[in-house]
């Protein structure tokens, strides 16, 4: 775009924000926008920013040589969307090159209509792959008849998340697929602050472990405590071994 073509281009934006074109912003322009050609789809782009409404109201709006630049680029590159390549048999590097660009070229201007219909795979799995999975039980093609009771409700009562989220813990009653939480609540976090851990009760739960009894309950529980009391010995312990600082005057300096 040199300067007479962005003289013209203003000349069309002046249009839509009442801006008063001039020689200094044509040259500003044309040295902005110095790859980008003055034609249809840059005047399309002047117009589908005006179309858009700006996020505040009273925002007024003004359009810059990198929106112009941007929205052609995108109204081009939705002209491609379901482009394909259409080969030439035994066709050499540089013949492959050509004719794609020149392929791209012609869709993304318009001068060929884009593609409408979405490239779609077609096929199917063979015979013997088919074999081979029902072999293994696998029964996809089953024809569920309309009298089936529930068989949506079965569906989702079989299919389960891998891991302690896959139940519901019974420590807390945390819902299937949500973690595990802490006693108490809080106005923010009125269910209690989710854990980084799922409780152990949950984690035997889903290993298949059966539950402990109320006697293995009380020991591990007594463990804990004692644990915990040798821990705070251990830290009165470190705290009564610190020496008394030594307060030295003059006389004994």
């Amino acid at each position: 775009m040199n300067a007479d073509e962005a003289a013209a281009l203003l000349a069309h934006c002046s249009g839509f924000d009442n801006r008063q074109p001039s020689v200094a912003a044509a040259k500003s322009w044309a040295s902005a926008l110095h790859d980008v050609p003055f034609d249809q789809d840059a005047r399309d782009a002047v117009a589908i920013y005006y179309t858009t409404p700006p996020q505040n109201p009273s925002e007024r709006l003004w359009i810059l040589p990198h929106h112009v630049r941007t929205l052609r680029t995108r109204l081009r590159n939705a002209r491609l969307e379901n482009f394909q390549y259409e080969p030439v048999a035994d066709e050499t590097t540089a013949e492959y090159l050509a004719r794609y660009r020149g392929q791209v070229q012609a869709i993304a201007s318009g001068a060929v209509a884009s593609p409408n219909d979405r490239p779609a795979l077609e096929g199917g799995p063979t015979k013997q792959f088919m074999r081979e999975l029902e072999a293994r039980g696998w029964e996809g093609l089953r024809v569920v008849p309309d009298d089936e009771g529930d068989v949506k409700a079965e569906v989702i009562d079989t299919v389960r998340r891998a891991g302690p989220l896959g139940i519901v813990c019974p420590a807390c009653g945390a819902a299937i697929g949500r973690p595990c939480k802490t006693p108490g609540g809080t106005d923010k976090q009125p269910l209690g602050k989710p854990r980084t851990k799922p409780h152990s009760a949950r984690l035997r739960a889903a290993s298949g472990q059966t539950d402990q009894t109320p006697e293995e309950r009380a020991a591990h529980e007594q463990r804990i405590r004692e644990m915990s009391a040798r821990h705070l010995a251990r830290k009165q312990a470190a705290e009564d071994d610190i020496p008394d600082a030594e307060i030295v005057t003059e006389e004994t300096a």
